[in-house]
């Protein structure tokens, strides 16, 4: 008897996933196939961030490989040396 009254009553979960389950199923195929690829599209899309951090890590790449032969270059004048006057 408990049973049968229990499988009667619906939970209100289920009765709430049944009814999005349904108004999903009241969108057109077009309609759901546009929202994937554009949530697809924002995923795979590459950030602002991402770009700057790139150009970042170049702008530091060059900056130390200037500043090496910098620094390499200008010591290796002997400061003993006379320049030669006219």
């Amino acid at each position: 008897m408990g049973r049968k009254d229990a499988s009667t009553v619906k939970l209100p979960v289920e009765q709430y996933r049944k009814q999005i389950g349904k108004q999903d199923y009241k969108k057109t195929k077009p309609i759901l196939r546009a929202t994937k690829l554009k949530a697809e599209a924002k995923k795979t899309a590459i950030g602002i961030k991402e770009v700057g951090l790139v150009l970042a890590a170049i702008l530091a790449l060059l900056l130390a490989f200037y500043a090496f032969f910098y620094l390499r270059l200008s010591t290796d004048v002997d400061p003993d040396l006379e320049p030669d006057e006219d």
